[in-house]
């Protein structure tokens, strides 16, 4: 059994299912780079304000360096004997450079450890999510630059509404991806603040140059009070955020999906090589990863609750409740990367039905609010206009016949300016578009606009810190 770091304290070891039951290494295992590079910016700091010699300081970094190789190593397992990941890299490394290996931690605290530990972590991580969004709005705007053309129904709960492009549908969705951008831009922010030199609580014994250290990390802030560095969860819990809500937009989007794709629809048709079958039916053809998606968003919401109510009722400073943050973020981590990456394959090699969204919006009740806006162009004051129409609609069905179908008789009998080639032409549902040009409309012009801003705002964001190195 290795020996614990405070074991001098007592007289007895420590039970085998306390062990057990406080152990993190099967998880924490893989913070061992972020450990290692803070223990290598930590042992210069130590040399440079002279607590260690540079020989020391070399051996540590030539023992670190050698551990390293060890434990990112794909054959490393981690031994569940040691309490967590950074116990076990400084019995290796005292292993392997002796008595000289045991200064390293001086004027630190596995409390300032961890905690830089998860900061470094997570801004490594964030450009990779980051860039993973990045795909599937290209997949979207890939999609809504070829289906221009396309006027599909819009809807309002669940039902058909108007008509809109099929472009401008799909571009909703690249807008909530641009918003979880900069919501994660948000959250690179708060994690590049740099804990070390906090020790347990009250700050390093030890006059160590905490500026030098964050800037040899890449870190551009130091937190100011060494009780907030080793306590503050606040970053995690805006990632934690961040991911439940861009799994919520993927969830939508794998919704639209799942529906777009069943035969009531017919909208759309995934490539073989994202959907699966029946075990009993043949003829299936099953959006599991929408579906798994959208299920899947649960259980990161579920880790940002687990969070927030650990840190709920926490006093300062550290707290060992605080080990739970790690395995609900490498979890939520683990959930949105491959959602990510899959949705945006998927979509980018989905089979489009244009001419079935057409088909679904050749209902000339949708043009209904066209007809309105006409009339309030004719003086007529919307609510009067709006229940004019309502009445029409409501004679077209009684009479089972289509709007295009009354003669002038019948639509004078609702309003003098109501003619009928200047009626038909309200109820196409091209015209419907094309009469929406405000900026945000569905109107081919603006949708083009809209195309333009998004490709140009995409390229705006780079979250890339300078301490990221892959």
């Amino acid at each position: 059994m290795p020996e614990k770091p405070w074991g001098g304290r007592f007289n007895r070891e420590t039970d085998p299912g306390v062990e057990r039951f406080t152990s993190s290494i099967t998880f924490d295992c893989r913070l061992a780079a972020e450990d290692i590079e803070g223990s290598l910016a930590h042992a210069k700091a130590l040399a440079t304000a002279g607590i260690i010699s540079r020989e020391e300081a070399d051996t540590i970094a030539k023992g670190l360096k050698e551990v390293r190789e060890e434990v990112l190593s794909p054959d490393f397992v981690p031994d569940p004997a040691y309490e967590d990941i950074h116990m076990y890299i400084e019995t290796r490394l005292r292993e392997k450079v002796g008595p000289v290996g045991g200064k390293l931690h001086t004027g630190r605290s596995r409390n300032d450890q961890i905690a830089l530990d998860m900061h470094l972590y997570l801004l490594r991580e964030v450009p990779r999510i980051d860039e993973l969004l990045r795909h599937l709005q290209e997949a979207i705007l890939e999609k809504a630059s070829v289906y221009m053309d396309v006027v599909m129904p819009g809807y309002t709960h669940l039902q058909r509404a108007q008509p809109v492009l099929f472009s401008h549908h799909l571009l909703a969705y690249f807008w909530m991806l641009q918003r979880d951008r900069e919501r994660l831009g948000g959250v690179c922010q708060r994690a590049d603040m740099m804990p070390l030199g906090a020790g347990a609580l009250a700050g390093s014994g030890f006059e160590l140059d905490r500026e030098e250290v964050a800037r040899r990390l890449g870190f551009t802030r130091l937190y100011e009070n060494s009780m907030d560095a080793v306590s503050d969860r606040d970053f995690l819990l805006e990632f934690l955020s961040f991911a439940s809500i861009a799994m919520m937009h993927l969830s939508r989007l794998g919704e639209e999906i799942i529906n777009w794709s069943s035969a009531e629809f017919g909208f759309m048709e995934l490539d073989d090589a994202y959907a699966t079958g029946s075990s009993l039916m043949p003829q299936k053809k099953n959006p599991d990863i929408a579906e798994l998606t959208r299920g899947k968003s649960g259980r990161v919401y579920g880790e940002l609750v687990s969070l927030l109510t650990t840190m709920k009722g926490l006093p300062l400073c550290y707290n060992r409740d605080l080990q739970e943050d790690k395995e609900g973020v490498f979890d939520a981590i683990d959930t949105l990367k491959p959602a990510l990456k899959l949705c945006g394959e998927m979509l980018a090699t989905a089979g489009i039905n244009g001419d079935k969204m057409e088909e679904a919006i050749a209902d000339e009740f949708a043009m209904a609010t066209d007809v309105a806006d006409y009339l309030v162009l004719q003086g007529v004051p919307f609510r009067d206009a709006h229940h004019l129409v309502g009445r029409l609609v409501g004679y077209c069905r009684q009479k089972e016949v289509s709007p295009s179908e009354l003669s002038q008789e019948e639509l004078s009998g609702f309003h003098s300016s109501l003619h009928r080639e200047k009626f038909r032409e309200l109820l196409k549902p091209r015209n419907s578009v094309e009469t929406r040009v405000i900026r945000g409309g569905t109107a081919t012009s603006a949708v083009q606009d809209q195309l333009n801003r998004a490709y140009q705002q995409m390229q705006e964001i780079n979250l890339n810190p300078g301490h990221i190195s892959g």
